[in-house]
Formats: structure tokens, C-alpha cells, sequence
């Protein structure tokens, strides 16, 4: 039987994605790739939601994928399952990048000044578009790479542990913060650092193991409150003692702060939605259909307003802010209208083997 909550809670954890990256795109942080800060404002307080959404929101996903993960096995073989996710995830990063993201990538090369460089051969520039281009799917990259694990671990473990985090408790759910903490000092990758191995594969595992039992999921929604105002106290906090610093980079990524908030964020969250928001309705589904492709093309639109009407100072700065919102939503909806309909393509760009029956 499909969980409401959990489509629900990808999907607007999508939308929160899309939010982030249009007021990243212009932050006052002085976090590097981006236009950066457009206002003549001293200090752009609404920068907070990024401290706000930014220690929990990419750990939630992979959670909700182990969760998925678990789910699609307990039907399919390791094989099956190995396949369906190469043909989602790992073709849209490789077969992709050529088919489609190098546009993505001749955007965010452009922010840097390569793309206008003399320096850099013709060949050089092509293959920094591509690469450049995987932008926002260093998700589905990370994605695929535990999707390969997930297999061998479940092999080897036969559901042995598995039933056993089945009686996972509150306390025990309360002391992972200690795990989450420890994961986020170890396999962090250097200049790129959303790679962050140690805690993400953690999140997938947790989501895996711990939340696809809905034994489990109960003790979140019986603790929902606790795990709620443990969030928004630490949340406060973190915004406090860190705002106006580098969010996504070390100490601070690393810091108990941000990592233990994280953890709470995640619990609230995932209670929040199964006690309030399981259930489907022609909103919902229509969301929950959309979200891999607002995903996939969200940043487009919203570096694209960046690159070529804030950046050269062509619009107010809030009117950038709303075209970059408008463009993040609106584009994206629109080439996954338009390329999830032309066979070939659509499996290049998307994953997408042949055309979905849309929901009634």
C-alpha cells in the first residue's frame, strides 16, 4: 500500500529545494558560484531560510530514498532493482550531461568567467559544460552509488537486522544524533562539498533500515511535539550563533549545531507528515508526479534569470528574485511536460524508459 505521506513529504521538500536555491542563487554569504548578493540591503535577513532548511532537507531525501528503497525490494529482485535505478538515475548523469545539462553547465561556467575565457581551448570548454552540468544531480549521482550498496548489505544481512530495527525506540532514536554527528566528520569531499558521503549514506541507511518499519514511523508521530520543539530550539540556535557565515562548508557543516539540528529536523519532519499530512488528494498527486522533474530542472530557470537579467543589472533586485522563482517552477514544469513525451530523449535526460500513464 503507497504511503501519502511520504510522496507528500518528497514533494515538498522539492519545493523547499527550489526556495533555497533561488535565495542561495543571490545570498549575502559570499558563497562562491553563484551572482551572490544584488540588494543594497547591509544585511538580507531573509537569508536565514537557507540556515533555516539547509541541515536537514538533503538529509531527508536520502532518508525518504532508503525508505523507497525498501519498499521497491521487498517486490522486486536486487537485480530488478539495480536496473530500474540505473536507467532512473545513473543515465540522466551520464547520457545526460551530453543530451541536455550542458546547457546547465554553460550557465554555471558562465558565472565563473570560463566561458568568456581566451585562456581555455575550445575542447576544454565543452568538457567543463558537461561536467558543470551536474549541477543539482549530485543527488541522484550519490543516489545510485548506495542504490548498488543497499543491494550487497541486504544480501549479506538476509532481514536479519532489518526486523531487528523494527522495535527501534524513542531513546534509540534520540541517540543516533550521536551517529548522524559522527557521519558528518568523515567522507567529505573538498571544494565540491555536497558530496558528503559519511552522513548521506547514513540518512539512506537510517531510511532503509529504521523508518520503512511502520512501528517506527508511530514513535515519530507519538513524539512529533518533543521532536518539534528540540528542532525549532536548536534551528534558533544554529541561526544565531552562525548567521552571516559559510552554512555549507566546514566548521560550520560539521559543527553539533547543524548536525544534531539536522537530525531533529529530519525526525519532526518525517512525524509532522505522517501524523497531519497522510493523505492524497488531485493536489497532492499532481505534485508528487512533477516532483523528479522539478528537480532535474529547477536550477536551469533559476540560474538562467541569474546569469542574463540580474547579473548585468537589467531588473530591480526583487524583481529578479520573483523571476527566478517564476523561471525555477514554471520552466521546469514545462521540459518535463515537453521531454517526458519524446521517446529516446526522455529516457536520456530523465530516466523515464517509456511514457507513464498519468494519475487519474
Amino acid at each position: 500500500m503507497r504511503k501519502s505521506y511520504i510522496d507528500n513529504l518528497r514533494w515538498v521538500t522539492v519545493v523547499l529545494v527550489v526556495i533555497y536555491h533561488v535565495i542561495y542563487m543571490y545570498n549575502g554569504q559570499g558563497i562562491v558560484g553563484v551572482p551572490g548578493k544584488i540588494t543594497d540591503l547591509d544585511v538580507q535577513y531573509y537569508d536565514v531560510f537557507q540556515y533555516i532548511v539547509y541541515p536537514w532537507f538533503m538529509l531527508l531525501l536520502f532518508i525518504v530514498s532508503g525508505i523507497s528503497s525498501r519498499y521497491y525490494l521487498e517486490k522486486h529482485t536486487g537485480g530488478e532493482f539495480i536496473r530500474s535505478r540505473t536507467t532512473k538515475l545513473l543515465i540522466p548523469v551520464t547520457v545526460g550531461l551530453i543530451a541536455f545539462q550542458f546547457i546547465q553547465g554553460y550557465i554555471n561556467i558562465s558565472f565563473s568567467g570560463v566561458a568568456d575565457s581566451s585562456d581555455m581551448p575550445f575542447i576544454g570548454k565543452v568538457f567543463a559544460c558537461i561536467l558543470s552540468g551536474i549541477g543539482v544531480l549530485w543527488y541522484i549521482q550519490m543516489l545510485w552509488l548506495f542504490s548498488l550498496v543497499i543491494v550487497l548489505i541486504k544480501k549479506i544481512d538476509k532481514d536479519r537486522f532489518w526486523n531487528l530495527c523494527r522495535k527501534t525506540p524513542f531513546w534509540v532514536l534520540v541517540l543516533i544524533a550521536a551517529l548522524v554527528y559522527g557521519a558528518g566528520q568523515i567522507l567529505n569531499t573538498p571544494v565540491i562539498v555536497c558530496y558528503r558521503f559519511g552522513l548521506y549514506f547514513l540518512g539512506f541507511l537510517l531510511g532503509y533500515f529504521v523508518f520503512s518499519h511502520d512501528e517506527v514511523v508511530e514513535v515519530t508521530k507519538k513524539y512529533f511535539l518533543l521532536f518539534a520543539l528540540a528542532a525549532a530550539g536548536l534551528c534558533t540556535a544554529f541561526c544565531i550563533v552562525y548567521f552571516g557565515q559559510n552554512y555549507a562548508d566546514n566548521p560550520v557543516y560539521r559543527s553539533p549545531l547543524f548536525l544534531l539540528y539536522g537530525w531533529f529536523g529530519c525526525l519532526a519532519m518525517i512525524g509532522g507528515f505522517a501524523k497531519f499530512f497522510d493523505f492524497t488528494n488531485s493536489f497532492t498527486k499532481w505534485m508528487s508526479s512533477h516532483s523528479w522533474g522539478l528537480y532535474v530542472f529547477h536550477y536551469l530557470g533559476i540560474s538562467a534569470v541569474a546569469l542574463y537579467i540580474a547579473k548585468p543589472g537589467l531588473a530591480p533586485a526583487w524583481a529578479c528574485y520573483l523571476l527566478s522563482l517564476t523561471a525555477g517552477f514554471g520552466l521546469a514544469y514545462l521540459l518535463y511536460e515537453i521531454i517526458s513525451r519524446i521517446p529516446v530523449y526522455r529516457w536520456a535526460v530523465l530516466g523515464i524508459s517509456k511514457k507513464k500513464k498519468k494519475e487519474t
